[in-house]
């Protein structure tokens, strides 16, 4: 049986919730994740923990800060004036992808004042726990081009000619979409 390994592409089906178990989210009800292991392209410790695991199995593990998407970074969160960003309506939890200097970042609105906005552009799941059920639904080698690429082509994962946000990553419910 083949197991999960680099280079392999590895279908799952999951459940994320937080200390409280709250449901941040789930695959269920839409097709499984599909990734390329050992490309980074899930969080390192759910990665780590699905290494020599086969199509059947299931597992539970909770990833720390470290592993997930580190503790915050209070050098993320910065005072904008008002009138820089597109918006005219702003209201704290909202997000919106920007350009920076090292790529196009996630940022959440913290505080709106008359001239100036707070914004967070640490991940939202920045210092929690996160907690996976995972059942690993199937396991298969990928093809050479999506090794090449760092990651799966088709349903369920990546085409270069869909839009981004479109099948593969974390999921609509963690807000970093």
């Amino acid at each position: 049986m083949t197991t999960i390994e680099k280079d392999k592409v590895a279908s799952i089906h999951y459940k994320l919730t937080n200390d409280a178990g709250d449901v941040v989210d789930t695959s269920q009800g839409r097709e499984p994740l599909e990734y390329l292991h050992g490309h980074g392209n899930i969080v390192a410790g759910l990665e780590n923990a699905l290494t020599g695991k086969s199509e059947g199995e299931s597992l539970k593990v909770s990833v720390s800060p470290e592993e997930g998407y580190g503790q915050p970074d209070e050098s993320l969160v910065i005072d904008v004036p008002r009138e820089h960003l597109p918006v005219e309506e702003l209201a704290p939890g909202m997000r919106f992808s920007a350009e920076t200097s090292a790529g196009m970042r996630l940022f959440t609105v913290q505080e709106v004042g008359e001239d100036k906005v707070k914004l967070d552009g640490n991940h939202p799941l920045a210092g929690e726990t996160l907690h996976f059920e995972v059942d690993v639904v199937g396991v298969r080698d990928a093809q050479p081009e999506e090794i090449s690429h760092g990651h799966v082509h088709g349903p369920g994962g990546h085409s270069h000619e869909e839009e981004e946000g479109e099948g593969g990553g974390c999921g609509e419910g963690c807000g970093c979409h």
